[in-house]
């Protein structure tokens, strides 16, 4: 059709010195009658925009702010504003539109173009209003004389730099403080003199004149809707959110962005809108909100018979956004790059967080450009606000060959096919998980059922005493926070305990399982939507009862700490535990949504963090993914990423404070002239779940002045404080309960000692005060994090201790006395049960023996020294000749077999005690080879 097409005279005679344009005429005059005729109307600012060339280039946000702003200087009537406001429109509508069906512009650049447009028009014209009405009413100030400006929310796509050719702008009008006018004829107070610029603001914009209109302005989003003020200060909106707000507006303030105002109120607004757009925890009853929500919609299109509507109809646009912004409104609190607003950056998200396959974000993706820019030509047509496919023949082909087909028929099948693709994504997302579920869970209500229906449908799921399961189930009803749940809570009880039950009868210990998770559903009734993620998760559902079947010191984590269950979705990486460097990635990721000097926030995600990598390395553990020395290097590996993060936040809040020490000026760990000695089982790398850190703090005196801040101290007092602040992020019980319990009494002197040694003193204490037993523990010590070269400097007194010459046989006997002492305090086996750990022939008789095999012989033996887990050292005896092949294999077996089963006590939430009738025979033969190397009293 295009190429037959005859230009419009006007046209004709405009374009001839423009060759592109006239060649790109055709296409773009034949498929926009709205830029056909303003050109007939408005030859001169044709003309006008023909010169500036403006047709042939991209145009910079701020390109569009100078062009209007030359377009309005001079005003000084409304009328005026009014006229300028609508040509600047035309021009610039008439610009984008020529750009758009040439395709000399992407989607992207038109949504941009189009919301940029509007930025500026609402930006400038309030900026001008605001000037004329403090000449009459004065400044508007707060009760402190600060002058307040209105803030513009832009929602809906405005909100999200998605305008199209022929949207509305939704706004949201609001002000930061109350008070009055100061200057004016006679005071006004704040609200009265915004409410009155506010509708300024919207008549300028949205009053149809001869020239027509800037934008269509729709104001009902506001609080309160029609019904309310036009303006509200920020209490005013604060009060509504939390008190009123409703899901439906959840949903839309995802969008919103403050268009006008200065840096600081919109981060206030931002900041204060947040909580109430973006819960903390993973807020899976969205769902059933949004199916409410696109069931209205359905009822409402089928209603109007709007089948042909490609924004609102089955895979239409609005679909697409309602997939991102579930993901959002579930997410967006816990992960802050998905509190993003385009919908193209939050579906490629998506993908990177597996929340979303790669191939459905691509097919949406693709969907979403076609839709969109079938939308725009719609509109190009005759600037009028539709997302009708037209009925008409000739409509028909002038849309197919708009967006590049020869007819009609072919296009249709391609939109069909996007829109068929985007439908079943949808649904596949909002479909209820147990719909059309016909098990027995979907036919009783245990919240309402007869004594004999719950007993019957209990012994249909497999448990082995129906009746004793009926009074666990009875007793979790008649609690008391069950019998006063709001009407939404009841809703998810009553879907989520028929699920639960059948799910756990299905497991070999069902009757010890099901009270397990009892405490967890006392605590998830606190907070329904985690309620709402296991009906909607089956999976989910599955992998808990799995898990606390196996593990009662999980189900307790669980119960404790409900947002665990995120980590139940998907039982890919639920079982997967991540090398160091990728759980560093995850750890700076994770706190990326805690504003840095949030610190009570920080606290409490870095516990989370802890719990939900312990959950991983627990899950991984009880299945048999995770090897044994596997779970002491993850669980290693944590806490020495947890310390660093905490050294992290304690070291910048110093240095603000104090300025750097003299031997640095960053903030790199390694050259902080600080050190953490961990000994125990972080420095033996055989850290196990509820370990505590054995550490020692160490700084370098070799510096020497003070810190270079505006309040500077003395060295010893900077550490010491940087000491006492980590101790303090560690130790302090928050509702995350505690990061990790630290023991400092291996410090040189004990709990008499400094909190931190000058490297000095530590040298000298260890050289000339330490008993035999502290150098025991200094087999096991290493340099977890801190400046590298006093870790050398550590590492070096470490190593020359250890290889003093000893005298063997008074070594043996301190030994053997220290481990006499401990067994008459700690030991708790008797003729049934043996102690894991105490026992004789136990855990910590290897670990002395390797101890003392380091004292006695690493002088000569060097290599005993490179290590500090037991493992490695036992490989290091038998290589050196110390220990038989034979000899040093058992040992290393029965040390893993011990610490096996030590861990599984722990998982089993039992003491680590072990029948005499399992055990294999390892406890004599490890006697024997201590009773050969240091005597008797093993």
């Amino acid at each position: 059709m295009s190429s037959a097409f005859v230009l419009p005279e006007p046209w004709q005679n405009a374009l001839k010195t423009y060759p592109d344009l006239l060649k790109a005429a055709p296409n773009v005059l034949s498929a926009s009658d709205y830029v056909s005729q303003w050109g007939q109307r408005q030859e001169s600012m044709l003309g006008q925009l023909l010169e500036s060339q403006q047709l042939q280039k991209k145009l910079s946000l701020d390109d569009i702010r100078q062009q209007l702003k030359s377009m309005l200087d001079g005003v000084t009537t409304e009328e005026q504003l009014h006229q300028k406001l609508r040509h600047f429109r035309q021009w610039m509508m008439v610009r984008i539109i020529w750009r758009d069906l040439a395709n000399w512009s992407d989607l992207a650049e038109t949504m941009a173009d189009l919301s940029a447009m509007a930025d500026v028009c609402i930006q400038q014209t309030l900026n001008i209003l605001y000037d004329w009405q403090i000449e009459l009413n004065g400044i508007p100030r707060d009760d402190d004389g600060r002058e307040q400006k209105m803030i513009v929310l832009g929602m809906g796509k405005l909100g999200a730099g998605e305008l199209n050719l022929s949207s509305d702008i939704d706004l949201i009008f609001t002000y930061p403080e109350e008070g009055e006018t100061e200057g004016g004829r006679k005071p006004l107070t704040n609200s009265e003199f915004f409410i009155r610029l506010g509708r300024k603001l919207v008549q300028a914009l949205d009053n149809q004149t001869v020239d027509g209109f800037v934008f269509r302005v729709d104001m009902r989003l506001r609080p309160f809707g029609e019904s309310g003020a036009l303006v509200s200060s920020f209490d005013a909106m604060e009060e509504y959110y939390q008190t009123q707000g409703r899901e439906w507006e959840r949903y839309a303030m995802i969008k919103a962005r403050a268009i006008t105002g200065n840096e600081a109120d919109k981060k206030a607004l931002s900041d204060m809108l947040r909580p109430f757009v973006y819960r903390r925890y993973l807020d899976y009853g969205m769902f059933d909100s949004l199916r409410e929500m696109k069931s209205m919609i359905a009822g409402q299109m089928h209603h109007r018979g709007m089948d042909d509507n490609i924004k609102l109809g089955a895979g239409g646009i609005r679909e697409i956004e309602f997939i991102g912004q579930v993901f959002q409104l579930i997410y967006g609190g816990r992960d802050r790059p998905l509190q993003q607003r385009p919908i193209l950056t939050i579906l490629d998200l998506l993908a990177d967080r597996k929340l979303l396959s790669a191939y459905a974000v691509d097919q949406l993706k693709r969907a979403y450009d076609f839709l969109r820019r079938t939308e725009h030509r719609i509109q190009a047509w005759a600037d009028q606000q539709t997302h009708i496919l037209p009925g008409d023949d000739e409509s028909r082909l002038r849309l197919a060959q708009s967006m590049g087909f020869d007819d009609w028929s072919s296009f249709f099948v391609v939109l069909r096919d996007y829109r068929q693709q985007v439908q079943e994504h949808f649904d596949q997302l909002l479909t209820a998980p147990q719909a059309g579920d016909e098990g027995a869970g979907m036919k009783i209500s245990l919240l309402n059922a007869q004594h004999e229906e719950k007993l019957s449908f209990i012994e249909q799921c497999g448990y082995d005493d129906p009746a004793e399961i009926v009074a666990v189930v009875d007793k979790l009803l008649d609690l008391h926070i069950c019998r006063n749940l709001s009407q939404t809570g009841r809703q998810r009880l009553e879907k989520l305990l028929p699920l639960l039950l059948q799910a756990t009868g299905n497991v070999d210990n069902a009757d010890a399982c099901l009270p397990r998770l009892m405490p967890l559903m006392e605590s998830i009734m606190r907070r329904s939507a985690y309620m709402a993620l296991l009906v909607e998760n089956p999976m989910a559902l599955s992998q808990l009862v799995k898990l606390c079947s196996a593990s009662p010191l999980i189900s307790t984590q669980l119960a404790k700490y409900p947002v665990l269950l995120d980590e139940l979705l998907d039982p890919r990486s639920l079982y997967e535990v991540p090398e160091k460097q990728e759980l560093k990635i995850q750890l700076l990721q994770f706190l990326s949504s805690v504003d840095a000097d949030d610190l009570e926030q920080l606290m409490n995600r870095l516990r989370e963090f802890r719990q939900i990598a312990t959950l991983h390395v627990a899950a991984a553990d009880v299945t048999g993914v995770l090897p044994l020395m596997g779970v002491g290097d993850q669980l290693s590996e944590l806490a020495e990423l947890l310390l660093e993060q905490v050294w992290r936040i304690a070291w910048e809040h110093l240095v603000a404070k104090h300025g750097y020490p003299p031997i640095t000026d960053n903030d790199d760990p390694q050259q902080c002239g600080f050190t953490i000695l961990a000994y125990g089982k972080l420095g033996g790398l055989e850290l196990g779940y509820g370990s505590d850190l054995d550490l020692v703090f160490i700084f370098d005196d070799a510096q020497e002045g003070m810190t270079n801040g505006e309040r500077p101290v003395d060295l010893m007092v900077f550490y010491t404080r940087l000491a006492q602040r980590m101790i303090h992020l560690l130790n302090t019980v928050t509702p995350g309960g505690i990061l990790y319990e630290v023991d400092m009494r291996l410090r040189p002197s004990g709990g008499s000692g400094l909190l931190v040694s000058p490297f000095s003193g530590f040298a000298d204490y260890q050289q000339k005060e330490a008993w035999t037993w502290e150098h025991q523990a200094l087999v096991r010590a290493r340099n977890v994090i801190g400046d590298h070269q006093l870790a050398q400097k550590v590492t070096d007194v470490r190593q020359g201790i250890l290889a003093r010459a000893r005298d063997e046989a008074m070594l043996a006997e301190q030994v053997r006395d220290m481990r006499a002492k401990m067994r008459q305090q700690l030991d708790k086996s008797d003729s049934q049960l043996f102690d894991l750990k105490q026992g004789k022939g136990g855990i910590t008789d290897i670990e002395f023996m390797v101890q003392y095999a380091v004292l006695a012989w690493s002088r000569d033996l060097p290599e005993l020294l490179i290590y500090t887990d037991n493992i490695r050292i036992l490989e290091a005896l038998v290589v050196s000749g110390k220990l038989k092949p034979a000899e040093g294999q058992m040992l290393a077996d029965a040390y893993r077999y011990y610490r096996n089963e030590a861990n599984h006590c722990v998982l089993q939430d039992r003491p680590t005690l072990m029948s005499v009738t399992q055990l294999q025979d390892f406890p004599q033969q490890v006697v024997q080879i201590w009773q050969c190397w240091l005597g008797e009293n093993a």
